[in-house]
């Protein structure tokens, strides 16, 4: 019988521990990968500089092009004949292509349309040759300044106005949060931010949310370049769809300028819904909506009564900025 000695099982059983610990990052990784997530272009590799929008001319004029990050430098591309969503795009057909970085270009093929992106120019064909640049867009409300008069939530200087307030990064507010003050009819202005994290897909890419009167949410969420449903950026769960998908890539910071009138009650018996009318980077995606019931899962219950706005956390790092509220009287 073979004899092992005491040191030459803890040596063994050391060197198994080891192995396993040298596993468990990996391991992380491939449960984890879903939740890989980017605050800062420059670290978010070359993908990030791939992903964006292009517009251009095709041969029937105008044409812009959304091309989403899928991760290990595979992406989507879809097509809008006239622009861009909300600049131009004559909001019919859309063209959609896959893509795959090869060396120093990124090749993608359709059905309709093949083509490539070097240097941050896209060229190819789509019945006939277009060319078309990368841009960035930028909201015309971004960094709008409160009124005299506002509320102002959030300046970037403290979470006084906030329960469960943090200063993150470079002094963005955190999500998880609601307004100390509370409100009935107002205007909101709002910026906010969704991190990069191109292996995510769906309700897990970026995912938060705006709940007026801490109770009717208005979505946030990187459906860049998607359809743009109601449980989408700009969607009202459950209730409607932004009549345009407005979303901006990620690291893009977007604005939401809400107009909202609660519900009206005589009697306790309410007598109007509540209304919102939103705008999303400069772009009107719904327009006097009516709210007939509030969001479920949101923090308050009652539309009769004055709300708090709550800044939803759904495990991503969406940062918000710039927030304040004019209160209608």
């Amino acid at each position: 019988m073979m004899h092992i000695r005491r040191t030459q099982i803890l040596s063994l059983s050391l060197g198994l521990l080891m192995a396993g610990m040298l596993c468990l990052p990996q391991i992380f990784a491939e449960e984890n990968k879903d939740k890989v997530s980017y605050l800062v272009g420059k670290e978010a590799g070359p993908d990030f500089k791939v992903q964006g929008e292009y517009t251009g001319k095709g041969p029937a004029g105008e044409l812009g092009a959304q091309v989403i990050a899928l991760g290990n430098g595979e992406f989507d591309a879809v097509f809008y004949h006239g622009g861009l969503p909300g600049a131009g795009w004559d909001g019919k057909d859309k063209i959609t292509a896959h893509g795959k970085t090869e060396a120093e270009s990124t090749l993608f093929k359709g059905d309709k349309v093949s083509g490539s992106i070097d240097k941050k120019v896209f060229k190819g064909t789509l019945d006939g040759d277009f060319e078309l640049k990368k841009i960035k867009r930028k909201s015309p409300t971004m960094g709008e300044k409160p009124p005299a008069g506002a509320v102002v939530l959030f300046d970037g200087t403290n979470t006084d106005s906030w329960e469960g307030g943090e200063l993150k990064e470079e002094k963005f507010l955190n999500v998880g949060v609601r307004s100390k003050p509370k409100f009935r009819d107002f205007k909101l202005h709002i910026e906010f931010r969704s991190p990069f994290m191109p292996l995510a897909r769906g309700q897990a890419r970026g995912n938060s949310g705006v709940y007026l009167l801490d109770q009717y949410e208005c979505q946030v969420l990187d459906s860049f370049g998607l359809t743009g449903e109601n449980n989408e950026c700009g969607g009202f769960y459950k209730v409607a769809k932004p009549s345009v998908n407005m979303c901006l890539p990620p690291l893009s910071w977007q604005t939401y300028d809400i107009e909202f009138t609660a519900a009206k009650f005589e009697n306790g018996k309410k007598i109007s819904d509540a209304v919102a009318h939103v705008v999303h980077n400069g772009v009107v995606i719904h327009d006097h909506l009516k709210l007939p019931n509030n969001t479920p899962g949101g923090g308050l219950n009652d539309e009769s009564a004055a709300g708090a706005l709550f800044l939803q956390n759904h495990g991503d790092q969406v940062r918000f900025r710039n927030i304040w509220v004019v209160e209608k009287k």
